[in-house]
Order: C-alpha cells, then sequence, then structure tokens
C-alpha cells in the first residue's frame, strides 16, 4: 500500500507544523492547538501521520531527556536538521537553528571530540523575553 497518500488530515498536521516550524511541538501540544483551530483529528490519527511524516523525513522528532513527551519539528525539503545546533528559549519556546563550524571545530580540537550537533541544544532565554525580563 502506498502510504504518501495526501488526505486532509495529513494536510492539517503539516500545515500546524509548517506554521510552528520555529519550536517543537508535542504530539499533545498539536492536538490542543487543532482543536482551538476547530480542525481536530484523532489522536491515533496524529500519531500515525506523524511516524509516516518522520519516516518520509518530513518532520523530525526530538527525544529530549527531561521530558516525557518527543517533541515534533517540520523539515523544509532538502533540510535534515543534523548539521547544526539548537539554541531554545525556555520562555517562549523559540527554537533556533545555529550553523557554526567553529564550534564544532574547536570542541575537536581542543578535547578530541567529535559532537552530534543533532543532539545539542543550549538553553536560555531569547532577546524579546530577555527584553521583557529586562535582562538585555
Amino acid at each position: 500500500m502506498n502510504r504518501s497518500y495526501h488526505t486532509k488530515q495529513r494536510s492539517i498536521i503539516l500545515d500546524l507544523l509548517k506554521a510552528n516550524q520555529d519550536r517543537h511541538l508535542t504530539a499533545e501540544e498539536m492536538l490542543e492547538l487543532l482543536n482551538q483551530n476547530h480542525t481536530p483529528v484523532s489522536k491515533a490519527t496524529l500519531y500515525r501521520y506523524l511516524d509516516m511524516l518522520v519516516s518520509q523525513n518530513a518532520v523530525r522528532k526530538f527525544i529530549i531527556d527531561d521530558q516525557p513527551s518527543a517533541g515534533y519539528q517540520y523539515l523544509e525539503e532538502g533540510e535534515s536538521c543534523h548539521e547544526h545546533f539548537h539554541l531554545k528559549c525556555l520562555e517562549c519556546g523559540l527554537l533556533l537553528h545555529v550553523e557554526c563550524d567553529e564550534f564544532d571545530r574547536y570542541i575537536k580540537d581542543k578535547y578530541q571530540f567529535t559532537i552530534d550537533q543533532s543532539k545539542i541544544i543550549i538553553y536560555g532565554s531569547c532577546h524579546e523575553c530577555s527584553s521583557k525580563k529586562g535582562d538585555l
């Protein structure tokens, strides 16, 4: 059976992920947003489509050690999300992709350690949240 067929639910889920591609969304957050947008899908349907989209490399699944739920993020065509690390705002959840070969080289040269950049998430506060708190 061809599993790449396009359905209304698949389009709704992809549209939601595209609209929120600057952050990780859990399945629970997606279900809540879909209900708020009056475009509900069942939990089983959501997980089925997320698994399919991950296998098609249209969506990246993040498992963060201290989080009970996986996060999902839309990937533009040709994007792999493996050649850079991430900055994540603890306040608003903004997710920034950072490409910095110097960081990788510095760690390799100084510590003879090869890092997996796809697993790196540096937590802090984005400019907007820092401004609100008066940290700038």
